[in-house]
């Protein structure tokens, strides 16, 4: 599967959304569409951007007991994206419930990814905040682990981890991954940050892009930018 830039789509609406797709006049952009957008403007927002021509990753990060998680999953699976995700801290026995619900009669699926450790997780706040103590990098390896044996097709994590991953669990197994900024560029509330060129370089196979390219003066030019560094 070949190297993509996925648009961060975090808008408050409609309105800002189409008016931010309406300027790649010709081109057609994979776009995440994450909790602020989905729950603002419900499926029909994905419906509406699907209907365009775009590839969608729908970033709702789903997190609760396998029951729950499974039929939220066959509710998803009706809205016709390309890629979804959870949380893999809800254990592998949620993460093959999700999968099942995912799972269409017909056998097709979206891909599902699993969340290791947010890039706005740091070692010491891991350590203080949720008592976890292994190391870092190890925990987002075994939470990787986790997600092959439970029949996932990759994790999203830190380019920083994408090389591990991918010698841990095989390197067809995807790694997404946030945390990507310019190297001139504002970090934000990110900690486990990279550069496009840099991702490319460790093995991340999706970078997610939002604010160096939606904040932009020219979004086209950034997102240009990004897939000249990332993808070459």
């Amino acid at each position: 599967m070949g190297k993509d830039v996925i648009i961060a789509c975090d808008f408050p609406s409609k309105e800002d959304t189409l008016s931010f797709l309406d300027k790649f006049t010709g081109r057609k952009p994979y776009v995440k569409i994450g909790m602020e957008l989905f729950y603002s403007e419900g499926p029909a927002i994905v419906k509406e951007i699907k209907d365009r021509g775009h590839q969608i990753f729908l970033d709702l990060k789903l997190h609760d007991i396998p029951n729950t998680v499974e039929k939220a999953m066959a509710a998803l699976s009706k809205l016709d994206v390309d890629m979804c995700n959870l949380h893999a801290a809800g254990t592998k026995d949620m993460m093959e419930a999700a999968l099942r619900g995912l799972t269409r009669e017909d056998g097709s699926r979206p891909l599902l990814i699993a969340v290791t450790q947010l890039t706005s997780t740091s070692q010491e706040r891991m350590q203080k905040e949720l008592l976890i103590d292994a190391p870092l990098d190890e925990v987002v390896t075994k939470y990787a682990q986790n997600a092959k044996e439970a029949g996932l097709d990759g994790v999203v994590c830190s380019p920083l981890e994408s090389g591990k991953i991918h010698q841990a669990c095989r390197e067809s197994f995807l790694t997404v991954t946030p945390g990507v900024r310019f190297a001139d560029g504002d970090k934000g509330d990110q900690v486990r940050v990279t550069t496009p060129e840099k991702a490319k370089e460790l093995g991340s196979d999706y970078i997610v892009v939002g604010r160096p390219i939606t904040k932009a003066d020219d979004p086209v030019a950034a997102y240009e930018r990004v897939c000249r560094e990332f993808i070459g």
